[in-house]
């Protein structure tokens, strides 16, 4: 999460080409030329947060941001305590993590969405091979656990929009956000992996093209890759954007082939801040999300995304912010709401503050990550089993810490601008 955001000027000499329009279902949220509307057509402001921790952790989520991606915390945790034990845990982690108790509470508080990002191990079980006779075989878990989330936010008349997280292969150089090995084909360095990355929207769009809740589908999130010059590791200096450009329109047709009526969202390069040449996509139901941390809370800090909203007519949405003070949350969601740009922040809980939940760490899981630290001795097994089932335990909605300072700040200045719900 290592965000930037970039003056763009200059970057776009993109002529605004025709755009195609997919035919409009009723009962959707969707993109209407520079807005995105509700099912009735009126102006929404998506005031959200995002599920960050759930499905795909981030080591400094769990305090352990020197191990940065998921697939190493859990290699070294499985050193430990054994594959079985840390498969209990992963499990138990899910299972309460997230739960009715979460959005029933962000819908009293008055958040109207929830961003939540996959992992695509959980959907995807096994690509295609000679012992799948060349099928996707799916992952049931991941479709089991977006549908109960799809209940709970119907239940509170709340919109869920789908975020693609961690790509097969990973979609970046910050390995923490996508779970990426360096030691496997990236989702650039693979064909079969970006084949997997559209036959899993496909599927998503299978499953769920009939159900409005699902506000729209974030199509992948903050690639950071220098496609151009190897060295631009987040792809900050990239002036064409080819790949990205063509995987995106590629995903889009798939989508469309079957979905004519969820929204869809793009993110640019450069952790979602450089959009040179990635614009136009020719599908007319499709808003522009960037990414906003640590940047001044002015006018002119999101004048380039204004920008990009007037030339290619299609609306904004702030995808990810947050990690920083109540006074600037405050700032930065009366800047975005004054210009009529909806949000989701980053993250309902983890370990740390800085968001509406705490998760509390315990003695057994605190000598667990001091040791992964290099800073202490080696655990036993049975502690650090111990240290972990209470953490999933401690990271339900009732054991965990609330800071309604945080919630106040970001909700207080939508209450009195009266911006539309």
């Amino acid at each position: 999460m290592k965000q930037f955001l970039l003056s763009l000027a200059g970057l776009f000499a993109i002529c605004l080409v025709s755009i195609a329009s997919p035919v409009q279902a009723q009962g959707f949220v969707r993109a209407d030329h520079k807005q995105i509307v509700d099912t009735k057509g009126n102006p929404l402001i998506l005031r959200g947060l995002g599920l960050g921790g759930w499905m795909v952790q981030e080591g400094y989520m769990m305090g352990l941001s020197n191990l940065k991606a998921q697939h190493i915390i859990r290699h070294r945790i499985s050193e430990i305590i054994g594959r079985k034990k840390t498969e209990q845990f992963y499990r138990s982690w899910r299972d309460n993590a997230v739960t009715k108790a979460d959005i029933d509470a962000m819908a009293k508080w008055g958040f109207n969405s929830v961003r939540l990002p996959m992992h695509w191990n959980l959907f995807i079980k096994t690509m295609p091979g000679h012992k799948t006779n060349g099928r996707m075989v799916w992952n049931e878990e991941g479709f089991r656990r977006v549908d109960a989330l799809v209940g709970w936010l119907k239940a509170n008349g709340m919109y869920l929009i789908l975020d693609l997280h961690a790509a097969p292969g990973g979609q970046g150089h910050d390995i923490a956000i996508s779970d990426r090995n360096p030691n496997s084909p990236s989702l650039w360095d693979s064909h079969v992996n970006q084949a997997a990355m559209i036959a899993l929207w496909s599927e998503i769009a299978r499953r769920y093209k009939d159900e409005p809740t699902i506000a729209g589908y974030d199509l992948l999130n903050e690639p950071n890759w220098g496609f151009q010059d190897s060295h631009d590791k987040g792809g900050c200096r990239e002036t064409g954007n080819a790949p990205l450009h063509d995987l995106y329109e590629r995903t889009i047709r798939a989508i469309r082939a079957i979905d004519k009526n969820h929204m869809l969202i793009i993110e640019g390069n450069c952790w979602g801040n450089n959009y040179a040449g990635v614009l136009p996509i020719a599908d007319s139901n499709t808003a522009l999300s960037f990414h906003k941390y640590w940047t001044p809370t002015t006018q002119e800090s999101i004048e380039p995304f204004l920008k990009l909203r007037e030339q290619y007519d299609m609306p904004l949405w702030n995808g990810e912010s947050g990690e920083n003070t109540n006074d600037w949350y405050i700032r930065a969601v009366a800047l975005q709401e004054k210009n009529g740009i909806g949000w989701s922040w980053w993250p309902l809980k983890k370990i740390g503050r800085g968001n509406p939940l705490e998760i509390k760490e315990n003695a057994n899981y605190r000598r667990l990550t001091a040791y992964l630290h290099g800073e202490g001795k080696k655990p036993s097994a049975k502690d650090v089993f111990a240290g972990l089932m209470q953490l999933a335990r401690d990271s339900r909605f009732d054991r965990n810490i609330h800071h309604q300072g945080v919630i106040d700040a970001l909700l207080g200045a939508s209450r009195v601008s009266g911006a539309p719900n």
